[in-house]
This record gives C-alpha cells, sequence and structure tokens, in this order.
C-alpha cells in the first residue's frame, strides 16, 4: 500500500538532496498525510505515551485552582480564557474544566476553554458552556486574550536542528538517501541563528558532542504574547536550564523516540508511528519571554508546584474516603506519579506573566485560602478516561 508520508519524504530527499533533521522531524510529526501527530492522539494506555493528564485527573485539578488564583488576580474577568495548544485528546481541559465547577459557580461561569491541536477531533471535545469547541490549528487563533496560554509537553515535541561539533567547528545534521536508505550526513548549518543562539548561551560544545536547537521556539512564543493581552503564560514540560541541557556529560543529545511505551532511541524507524521528542532549553524560553514584555513569575519542577498546591494533602486523605482498596492504590499510585523523582516530577514549570499583578501565586507560596480549599475539596478519582497504571507497567521518561 502506497505511504504518502515516505513518498513525500523519498521526493524532498531527491530533489533537494539533503534536508536538515529539522525538516525531516517536522515531516514525520506533523505533515498533514500521514504526520504522527495528525492521526489519532497518540497518548493513553492504547498508544506509545502518557502525559501528566493521564496519569491521575488530580493534575488538571491542581492546575484549575491555580488557575481559580488567577482568574482572581486578573479582577474575576468574564470571559476568562484559557487556551491549550497542543491539547491532544482534550484530557487536561475536562480534568480542569469539571474541578473548576466545584471551585466556584462564578469561576466556572467565567471560565472558556479552548483546545488547539492538529490532530484534534471535534467528538472529543463536546462544546459546552466552558470548553469551547475545539480549532484544528497549530498556532493561537485568538487575539485580545485575557487569561491564561496553558501548554502540557508542547515544546518538546517542536522540530529540532541538531548540530555536533566536529573539526573544532560547528556542523548540523542533515538526512540524506544513500543506496535507497536513510542515513545522516554532516555539513555546514543550515542558518546562522545555530551557532547565533549557542553564542547567546555562551555554550561551546565538545569535540564529537551533539545537541539539539530548537528554533521553532521563538516564532511560537511570540505569537503567544502577541495573543495575550493581559494574564499569564504556563509551560509545563521536560527540559533544563541550558548550563545542565547542554553539558558535555550529554555527548549525544537529549532526542529520543518512543513507541507503544518503549524507548527506542532511533528516529528513522516507523517514520510517522513513533514519537519524537527533545528536552527544552528553558534557559532560552525565560530570555525570550523577556524579549516578548513577558515577566518570569516562577520557575520550579513539577513536583514543587504540585505539592505546593496540595497534592500530598489530596494522598493523605485518600485512605478516609471510604474506597475500596483497589479504587484507593490505584488513585495513590497515580497521584505519585506526578511527583516521582526521575520522572514527571523533575519536569520543570514556567510561569510568565503579561500585564498581570505582582502577586506571589500559590505555585510558590501556597496560602491559608488555597488550604481551606484543598481541605473543602476532596481530590478527584480516576475515571476511564486516564492510563490504568496499577494494572501494567510502563516505562519512564529519563
Amino acid at each position: 500500500m502506497p505511504n504518502p508520508l515516505k513518498e513525500e519524504l523519498s521526493h524532498r530527499l531527491r530533489t533537494k538532496g539533503k534536508i536538515p533533521f529539522a525538516e525531516f522531524m517536522e515531516l514525520a510529526l506533523y505533515w498533514p498525510r500521514g504526520g504522527y501527530y495528525r492521526g489519532p492522539s497518540p497518548t493513553g494506555a492504547s498508544g506509545d505515551f502518557y502525559t501528566a493528564p493521564g496519569a491521575h485527573p488530580a493534575f488538571g485539578s491542581l492546575l484549575s485552582l491555580q488557575l481559580y488564583q488567577m482568574w482572581r488576580l486578573l479582577k474575576n474577568p468574564n470571559p476568562f480564557w484559557v487556551v491549550e495548544p497542543g491539547a491532544g485528546n482534550g484530557l487536561l481541559g475536562r480534568d480542569v474544566v469539571n474541578f473548576a465547577r466545584r471551585i466556584d459557580p462564578a469561576f466556572r461561569n467565567s471560565l472558556q476553554y479552548l483546545c488547539l491541536d492538529p490532530s484534534i477531533s471535534p467528538s472529543d471535545h463536546p462544546p459546552t458552556t466552558s470548553l469551547v469547541q475545539p480549532l484544528a490549528s497549530d498556532g493561537i487563533p485568538l487575539t485580545g486574550v485575557v487569561g491564561c496560554i496553558l501548554s502540557n509537553e508542547l515544546f518538546d515535541a517542536f522540530p529540532v536542528h541538531v548540530v555536533e561539533r566536529r573539526a573544532d567547528r560547528l556542523q548540523e545534521v542533515y538526512v540524506i538517501l544513500r543506496d535507497a536508505r536513510i542515513v545522516e550526513e554532516l555539513d555546514e548549518p543550515s542558518t546562522p541563528a545555530l551557532q547565533r543562539r549557542l553564542d547567546a548561551l555562551g555554550v561551546e560544545l565538545a569535540e564529537g558532542q551533539r545537541a539539539e536547537i530548537n528554533l521553532a521556539m521563538s516564532p511560537w512564543l511570540a505569537d503567544a504574547a502577541r495573543a495575550l493581552k493581559r494574564g499569564y503564560i504556563v509551560t509545563i514540560d521536560y527540559g533544563r536550564q541550558a548550563d545542565e541541557l547542554y553539558s558535555s556529560q550529554r555527548l549525544r543529545g537529549t532526542l529520543t523516540t518512543f513507541y507503544r511505551h518503549i524507548q527506542t532511541d532511533n528516529p528513522y524507524l516507523r517514520i510517522g508511528r513513533q514519537d519524537m521528542t527533545a528536552q527544552v532549553d528553558f534557559t532560552t524560553l525565560k530570555s525570550l519571554g523577556e524579549g516578548f514584555d513577558l515577566t518570569n513569575l516562577a520557575y520550579l519542577t513539577q513536583a514543587q508546584l504540585l505539592s505546593n498546591l496540595g497534592l500530598r494533602r489530596w494522598i493523605a486523605r485518600l485512605p478516609s474516603m471510604g474506597l475500596p482498596q483497589h479504587d484507593r492504590d490505584a488513585n495513590r499510585m497515580g497521584m505519585l506519579q506526578l511527583i516521582r523523582p526521575g520522572g514527571m516530577g523533575d519536569f520543570k514549570v514556567l510561569i510568565q506573566g503579561k500585564n498581570a499583578p505582582p502577586t506571589t501565586l500559590w505555585s510558590l507560596q501556597p496560602s491559608d485560602e488555597l488550604a481551606s480549599l484543598t481541605q473543602k475539596l476532596n481530590p478527584p478519582l480516576l475515571t476511564d478516561r486516564h492510563v490504568p497504571l496499577l494494572q501494567a507497567r510502563y516505562p519512564f521518561y529519563d
């Protein structure tokens, strides 16, 4: 059976001779006729990986509490927009909206949640008064947003340029055809922006060291900053500060692939049928934001974020909720997975603001009001939409 994606890749390689790895990655992940993210949602037990919303609804519910504080700090705007690019199957949006109903009726009525994803299916997101009919979009189709632009594991799936230092100079990885096989070749960088990014960070790669450079972050963040009139941009992803990310201890970079919950680390297998990611450079993300009139308000781990918002209090309450032992254990396991050291707990959270009040967010400094809310509101419980972690073992991110 003809494979349109492979035909397009072969056509480009025969026509151009070679393409930067970034172009190959964009094609493999996003080409409309066969790209990985253009098909059914790859997340969940039946997919190739799962994200924090799939592990437990406490993730979205605690974010809903933080959004509630943001809504109040912005003087209770109506509508209060939450725009989620890369929403996938919309599970995070459902969990945020469902818990908002329990926090405050006025917050629920103000909340307008917009899911954006290139593979989105309207059947995944029935329109309600709070969860807006999703749009199949790669960008942000709104302007004058008052609220929050929220992304979870979005930037790690942006196409990256792969570079390597050889013979004391920077070279770029290209994809070529050789004897009908896809192989790599080093050549001069396709754009001087690659060297400029490393220079801006004060990074000099070691001889033989390979690294990824995400140039697509800049135009995306510029677009998000333009769309946001007043409020916050929350980025949750796995990555590091530049000094760690480009350390000589990571001689092969961070690019990795996933297929059916197995880390495969070969981008040239199952093209269009496996996930491909690279860790996020949060130093650059913060610096870019400052250039787009964003203020860096918080940078912490996912474990710190969720613990500050009350996750451990909810975990401690599970035994008193009268649940069958299996349900209690399953919910506890899902909650703990969200803050597991060496896994999701080490994900980074960057909160940037635009025309937002300087008040400290609950994510950084819990308040008595937050403690009262989490004490009053029981934790949400797993549903059949979430990943049954207790029933099977899944490989975890490094």
